[in-house]
């Protein structure tokens, strides 16, 4: 067993940052799932440890469980919500990391789930028609962050042709803005918090590539808060540090007394017997003393 879970872990290390992202999510989703049916069967509380993980709009609840804000962009409740997103988040991310680098992706999978999770905070708290809802509603699933993916390389990249099957080549910023108008139609639907919060992500990636393009201050910031995520998801190596004691007046100049008392001593001896008397070791040592 332990060969197994060392071998997925060597082969986790080796993948880049988008299948990383894919791997967590299907390993997380897998092993809540089989969690579910231990609960099933030995009758233990589940639901109790999910809902602590996943983000809640009243902010009396959030305030004990914020961690809640980067934990529920991982879950998913079935496996179509976790197949849709994880194709998504594939397409685009296969895209964007051509062109930008992987610790973007990461950056804006993560700043743009979290920013979904604020407007959608925001929404409830603040929408009267979403008010009376707000003890009840929680958010979960990755779409924010995989919209925030998608609409980012869509503007970085606006006329990119991507062929798609019985429709044939169709620009990103066109599948970009589709998915948008369709979140936006979509919130007097059922999953009004979901399709908020993919809002939220949406904005942020397109907010994040037009800051990126203008290198401004804010664009600093961003840069700022990427290199923070990144660390965080870097492993770190120790480094020895090795000090070496500097040497005092007296060793230095007792050093360089002896070196040159090797160097009259060569001399002496080729005044006496001429240069040919002199070893190899001799002859390398003026050679080296002549080009100082």
């Amino acid at each position: 067993m332990s060969n197994i879970l060392n071998n997925i872990k060597k082969d986790f290390l080796r993948q880049n940052i988008l299948n990383k992202l894919i791997y967590i999510n299907i390993g997380l989703f897998l092993c809540f799932s089989i969690l579910n049916v231990f609960s099933f069967m030995f009758q233990f509380e589940l639901n109790s440890t999910l809902n602590k993980l996943y983000l809640p709009a009243e902010n009396t609840i959030l305030i004990k469980q914020p961690w809640s804000l980067l934990t529920y962009m991982f879950l998913h409740k079935g496996i179509i919500h976790l197949a849709l997103n994880m194709i998504w988040l594939y397409f685009a991310g296969k895209i964007f990391i051509e062109y930008l680098k992987p610790e973007q992706l990461l950056s804006i999978y993560l700043l743009g789930g979290i920013s979904g999770g604020l407007l959608f905070i925001i929404a409830y708290n603040y929408i009267p028609v979403l008010e009376p809802l707000l003890s009840n509603v929680k958010a979960i699933g990755a779409s924010a962050s995989v919209l925030a993916v998608m609409v980012a390389i869509a503007t970085y990249l606006p006329n990119y042709n991507v062929n798609l099957p019985l429709i044939g080549n169709i620009p990103l910023k066109l599948i970009a803005i589709v998915c948008v108008i369709l979140d936006i139609l979509s919130i007097p639907s059922e999953n009004t918090g979901g399709h908020i919060a993919h809002l939220g992500g949406a904005f942020f990636g397109y907010i994040y590539i037009k800051q990126l393009k203008k290198k401004n201050t804010s664009s600093n910031f961003i840069k700022f808060l990427i290199k923070k995520l990144n660390s965080i998801f870097k492993r770190k190596t120790k480094v020895k540090s090795i000090y070496k004691r500097k040497n005092s007046d007296y060793e230095f100049n007792k050093k360089r007394a002896e070196h040159q008392k090797k160097i009259d001593n060569i001399l002496e001896k080729i005044a006496k017997s001429g240069y040919d008397s002199l070893n190899k070791v001799e002859k390398d040592l003026l050679f080296t003393e002549s080009k100082k």
